[in-house]
């Protein structure tokens, strides 16, 4: 039987019992009660979209955790799924006012971006009760300035 060179070999699994191994894996403490106070926060609804399935939304840091950003309702939003991927990846952010700024590189980039640019220049739909739960303009600044591609 003639092998193939490493690069073209592939993995095969035979069909029958699933394994599994135990691993150990590192949880941010604190993230589960964080995700629960931004939710309540926001009225349960994505701040920018109004979205209200739970399932699609997530709580998503301002400023990150691994940045030294804090479990905090001011350094949260609440955000349907797409929308904190592109929050985290600089695409998208929110500025002091609480409106909405949307990257051009969208379209640049992916030759696309109609769903996003109608937020560009809109106010946040939700906010939290109490300025002091309110997004802080620092971590809004962090944001703007370390993450955001405009």
């Amino acid at each position: 039987m003639e092998r193939q060179p490493e690069e073209k070999r592939m993995l095969v699994m035979e069909p029958g019992e699933p394994e599994y191994r135990e691993v150990l894996s590192r949880v941010r403490v604190g993230q589960g009660t964080f995700r629960t106070l931004i939710t309540d926060a926001y009225q349960r609804r994505c701040a920018i979209s109004g979205e209200k399935t739970l399932p699609a939304l997530e709580a998503a840091h301002i400023k990150p955790y691994a940045e030294s950003g804090p479990h905090a309702v001011s350094n949260g939003l609440l955000l349907r799924s797409d929308l904190h991927k592109l929050f985290d990846s600089g695409y998208l952010t929110v500025t002091s006012q609480h409106r909405i700024e949307v990257s051009s590189r969208i379209k640049e980039e992916f030759e696309n971006g109609r769903e996003y640019y109608r937020y560009q220049g809109k106010s946040m739909l939700i906010l939290p009760e109490g300025i002091d739960r309110q997004p802080d303009l620092r971590y809004i600044q962090w944001h703007n300035e370390q993450v955001y591609n405009g």
